[in-house]
């Protein structure tokens, strides 16, 4: 009974916010309390809730001062030098457009924290994204999967997970993977490729007149005629506005933000200046009154020294971003009308991931405090077939794409992987290989609704969840099993 609870649970929240009938936070909320009833447990609802929220407490906490941290950082000028960079590769060519965004956020996820990697790659390419008339959905979903490879690195999470239920050496497991997770990675540039070309030609082929190579990131970008045309002649930069309106509301632009939200997307991003109705919104403005060129050296120090202690864990995540928000607070912006001023600039991000955060903790209290997801992996892992016995590795790989989605990181490597191991090593399958084949269903993982940090990206992005989802699953699926399908043809698996 409460498998199939379980099971119909997440059935009707992905549903219902795919179809747009409910907003992600109340579907949240009123799914999980609906089914804790049908289950007979409703009495114990507000235990349940409370156990949940105390656990994901740290991460609503680490996101909400992350965003501050970040968007401080944002608005004094840190990121701008590697904006300029990306503009001079990208030459506002959609294709070159979206392969950036999957190398920035591949590079920048080297530190291990998807919600840092969402907050840097969203900042520097939304802007890029809202002036060619990209579709942002196509953003999100190149960032998320590219992230969700790099999350296998040994201090991402998932590998120290499974070395320490398995009770092995994270190296052992992480090294020999890194050929599989290598062409993962591969496929995701492949993808950003495909993509890219097909957002080419949408939009149409753009140039930036004046010196591209030397100021990219601060010249006007104006669309030349659509590739099909064969005309070369720029016309006005009116027109990007036109298409960029035109593509949000085309069915190929779901997920664009306009009006109100886009004006908002701006402050938050761009700092200084509000965006005009013209414009729809304000990018990185290399003359925004809260650039802090004489600090830079200081800030990017901070930032390396905050990322360091927080890969060598000397102080848990939560407290180093809550130190570092204080202290670039303080010396960035030392007259306290001004940090007022930064703090309501990213007020409303802070509001929405952390609301979304303790929404999901409602979701993931009911379905452990009601026992559904140990039934549910207790019914997969019972439902594997005796003869697939010698290949578990096989059967883990395919496994973790379900469960790592519909489950925590905490929940499949505590819970299910100690039992596919044991399942495998009856039959003579090495738990490196089980604990190496759990890693593979990262790339989809990372836009599981249950994961605080693609909060971060849909709501900075302002893409709606369930347009995220939709676009996102099966691009990620397909990454998960390249890198099985090359895990097992290197015989790593």
């Amino acid at each position: 009974m409460l498998t199939f609870l379980g099971f119909a649970m997440i059935a009707t929240f992905l549903v219902l916010i795919m179809m747009k009938k409910m907003s992600p936070i109340a579907a949240l909320v009123l799914i999980p309390a609906l089914f804790c009833v049908f289950a007979g447990k409703g009495a114990h609802l507000g235990d349940y809730v409370i156990d949940g929220v105390g656990k994901l407490a740290p991460t609503a906490a680490m996101l909400m001062f992350a965003i501050v941290y970040f968007g401080v950082m944002i608005d004094v000028g840190l990121f701008d030098p590697i904006v300029r960079g990306i503009l001079r590769f990208c030459k506002a060519d959609p294709m070159r457009v979206v392969v950036g965004t999957a190398v920035l956020a591949a590079i920048v996820s080297l530190d291990g924290d998807g919600s840092t990697t969402f907050m840097i790659t969203v900042s520097a390419m939304y802007p890029l994204y809202k002036r060619l008339g990209l579709s942002l959905v196509v953003m999100t979903g190149v960032a998320a999967t590219a992230n969700g490879v790099m999350n296998t690195l040994p201090w991402g999470g998932p590998t120290a997970r499974a070395a320490t239920a398995l009770k092995l050496d994270a190296a052992d497991i992480f090294v020999p993977m890194i050929p599989a997770l290598a062409m993962g990675l591969l496929f995701v540039f492949v993808l950003a490729y495909v993509l890219g070309v097909k957002e080419r030609r949408r939009v149409g082929t753009l140039v930036l007149p004046g010196q591209v190579e030397r100021e990219a990131a601060e010249e006007e970008l104006v669309p030349a005629a659509p590739a099909a045309s064969g005309a070369s002649a720029p016309v006005s930069a009116s027109a990007v506005t036109s298409a960029s309106a035109s593509a949000s509301a085309s069915g190929e632009g779901a997920g664009s933000a306009a009006g109100p939200d886009a004006a908002s997307a701006s402050a938050a991003h761009g700092g200084g200046d509000a965006a005009t109705p013209e414009d729809g919104f304000q990018g990185l403005d290399p003359h925004r009154p809260t650039l802090r060129p004489h600090l830079y050296w200081f800030n990017a120090g901070v930032t390396v020294a905050l990322l360091t202690a927080m890969i060598m864990e000397l102080l848990p995540i939560p407290v180093l971003f809550l130190l570092g928000a204080a202290l670039a607070l303080t010396v960035n912006f030392p007259h306290m009308p001004d940090q007022k001023a930064r703090i309501a600039a990213h007020a409303d991000n802070v509001l929405n991931v952390a609301g979304m955060v303790f929404a999901a903790a409602v979701f993931t209290g009911v379905l452990t405090g009601t026992g559904m997801v140990k039934h549910m992996a207790d019914w997969l892992v019972g439902a594997i077939p005796e003869g697939m016995g010698p290949h578990m590795a096989l059967v883990t790989g395919l496994l973790s794409l379900p469960l790592t989605y519909f489950m925590s990181n905490d929940g499949f490597y505590f819970g299910v992987l100690p039992v596919l191991a044991e399942a495998g090593a009856a039959h003579g399958v090495s738990p490196l290989e089980i604990a190496r084949a759990s890693l593979v269903g990262q790339a989809l993982h990372m836009s599981s609704p249950l994961v605080p940090a693609v909060y971060v990206l849909v709501g900075m992005a302002k893409v709606e969840f369930g347009d995220h989802t939709r676009f996102t699953v099966k691009w990620a699926a397909l990454t998960s099993l390249v890198v099985l399908a090359a895990g097992m043809l290197f015989g790593i698996i």
